[in-house]
């Protein structure tokens, strides 16, 4: 009966033996799977911050560009630059002024 009692014994133990390595590995595998996900992640992070850099730049220029074209848009309007098109375009000028031309 003894005999028994102690066979018995041992061959829980051999089993827990077992599971407890195969928790270790499970949880090993577990680990290195989430770290290589975990790297993978930081780096694609830090190439959609640096797309996203990119674009906020290309934002701002977007934005200086389209300052300088409402500028000119408004200087467009004006009677200057209505003259200036008349005078170097169209050779337009006011009367009795008098227009100087460098000959060629």
């Amino acid at each position: 009966m003894a005999r028994r009692r102690k066979k018995a014994a041992y061959r829980r133990g051999n089993q827990n033996h077992f599971s407890m390595v195969l928790i270790v590995m499970a949880v090993a595998l577990i680990t290195a799977a989430v770290a290589m996900r975990s790297m993978e992640m930081s780096q694609r992070l830090e190439t959609y911050a640096e797309k996203e850099a990119e674009l906020n730049r290309q934002i701002d220029a977007e934005d200086e560009r389209a300052k300088e074209l409402e500028n000119f848009r408004k200087y467009t309007q004006t009677k200057r630059y209505v003259e200036e098109v008349a005078k170097d375009k169209l050779g337009l000028v006011y009367e009795g002024e008098i227009l100087f031309k460098e000959e060629d």
